[in-house]
């Protein structure tokens, strides 16, 4: 998607969003200053999704060395890097609606797993403060890290269906029920997600069958092949957590803000959704593999 496709797109959804949003705060009695400033919710919404694509490994260079340097006429009511920076903050909640909106639908086959975020490197834990109070240590195959674990649900054509972000520390079966909420078919997730009463809550309450690879300890269960072979194929959902944090930028231990993370964090998932090309499965040349 080009620089001119993505704004076309923003400022339409802006254009519907920003009358709601204004009626909501007004009705809530919040009070908030709408002072019109050089840049509108639609061009900082498209700078900051643009930057995730760009491939810049960080947004002072692409803004300082590639907005304000090409992008002038583009955008000519540009800012100072620093209050930009301050402008951020504004498109939190657009942001997230917007992201909502680029979630793909549900096709029965769905792909759960956690990827870790961490905010500093673990010789600085002691000394990190941004995050104090929020993020918390966890442990990954990869061994341990400070910050956050990015739950996601994903279909067999690579599309998002749903994420939750929790401390570092969270079980990843906990934010599974909601993750599910809008899920049918079955779910397919690695050992970690091993959980009896975790599979009948789900298959009770939402009709999900949610399937996992068996302990060596498990005996006397026996999965179908069909389900063992669309196991094999979870390897989807690592690749977009790959693509989300080396192309996408999601993860680094430059923030000084927590909203601008959470800002950062939505923008680079929108991006990802706006990809032409996914990693895909192409089921429909397995028939058999459809849950119908």
């Amino acid at each position: 998607m080009s620089l001119l496709e993505l704004f076309c797109d923003v400022d339409d959804f802006c254009l519907e969003f920003e009358p709601k949003w204004q009626a909501h705060l007004l009705g809530s009695g919040i009070k908030c200053r709408n002072r019109q400033g050089g840049l509108c919710l639609s061009e900082i919404m498209t700078i900051l999704i643009h930057f995730h694509q760009s491939r810049y490994r960080d947004f002072k260079s692409y803004y300082t060395r590639h907005v304000q340097e090409h992008l002038s006429r583009e955008f000519p009511g540009l800012v100072s890097y620093q209050r930009f920076v301050e402008l951020m903050p504004r498109a939190l909640v657009a942001l997230a609606v917007y992201l909502r909106r680029s979630f793909g639908r549900c096709t029965g086959i769905s792909f759960v797993d956690s990827t870790p975020l961490a905010v500093c490197r673990n010789q600085r834990i002691k000394r990190h403060k941004v995050f104090a109070g929020l993020a918390a240590r966890g442990k990954t195959s990869m061994g341990w890290f400070f910050g956050f674990k990015l739950h996601l649900v994903v279909n067999d054509q690579g599309e998002l269906l749903g994420c939750y972000l929790t401390a570092g520390n969270v079980d990843d079966r906990r934010p599974v029920p909601r993750l599910a909420k809008h899920l049918f078919g079955k779910l397919f997730g690695d050992k970690g997600y091993i959980s009896q009463e975790l599979t009948a809550q789900l298959m009770d309450t939402l009709g999900v069958h949610l399937v996992t690879f068996l302990r060596s300890n498990m005996k006397g269960r026996l999965l179908p092949h069909n389900d063992v072979v669309l196991l094999r194929k979870r390897a989807i959902i690592e690749t977009i957590n790959d693509q989300l944090k080396n192309i996408s930028q999601i993860e680094h231990s430059r923030h000084r803000s927590p909203t601008n993370f959470i800002v950062n964090l939505f923008a680079g998932m929108i991006a990802y959704c706006r990809q032409p090309k996914k990693p895909a499965l192409h089921l429909e040349n397995y028939p058999m593999l459809v849950v119908a």
